[in-house]
């Protein structure tokens, strides 16, 4: 595997080139903040006692609905906009694991909220009052109280935050490798 050690600088046509758009950039960070406010706080709720929890659903469930939505929207935006590709220079098969993990995060970026809005009203506990939509707007119920899947759903739920963390940290992983190993500017398409 060859590394190149020379760094691409931001103005440069090969960094332009391949540089996310405004929008693209945006969307990331929108989600980036999304998940860096639900996830800390869906792993702490395990931990409280039951009527210290209702804030916290509160903060989780209104940061995954809202993940939910941004990333229909960055859905709809990416396939009006594709991402640039990668460059020559990176080795194939971390162009595929690459891609892999971008289409499982958007993936997950969409299962996960909607695993967790069923498990919430399986529970019998929909979005509503203390816990509505960004405390203002009540979700409609769709289920009557069904404790077995909200078990099952919520098992999902669980393992599927496990998932996406490592798929987090194996993107955050790659995005450290690129600038501080191969120096070949790949963070910079995304700042």
């Amino acid at each position: 595997m060859t590394v190149v050690t020379q760094p691409v600088s931001r103005g440069s046509a090969a960094g332009a080139e391949a540089a996310y758009g405004p929008g693209a950039k945006w969307f990331h960070w929108i989600t980036v903040t999304l998940i860096l406010i639900a996830m800390p706080v869906g792993f702490v709720i395990q931990h409280l006692k039951d009527d210290h929890k209702m804030p916290f659903y509160a903060v989780h469930e209104s940061a995954g609905v809202t993940i939910f939505l941004v990333a229909l929207a960055r859905l709809a935006w990416r396939l009006r906009h594709p991402a640039p590709p990668l460059p020559e220079h990176v080795p194939r098969p971390l162009q595929r694991l690459a891609t892999g993990v971008h289409h499982a995060l958007y993936l997950l970026l969409i299962v996960q909220p909607i695993l967790g809005f069923v498990a919430t009203n399986a529970w019998g506990f929909p979005l509503r009052g203390q816990t509505a939509y960004l405390g203002l707007i009540d979700l409609p119920k769709f289920m009557e109280t069904n404790e077995r899947l909200a078990g099952a759903v919520q098992a999902a739920h669980n393992t599927v935050a496990w998932v996406m963390l490592a798929l987090l940290v194996l993107h955050v992983a790659g995005a450290i490798y690129h600038q501080a190993i191969r120096r070949d500017g790949l963070l910079l398409r995304m700042v």
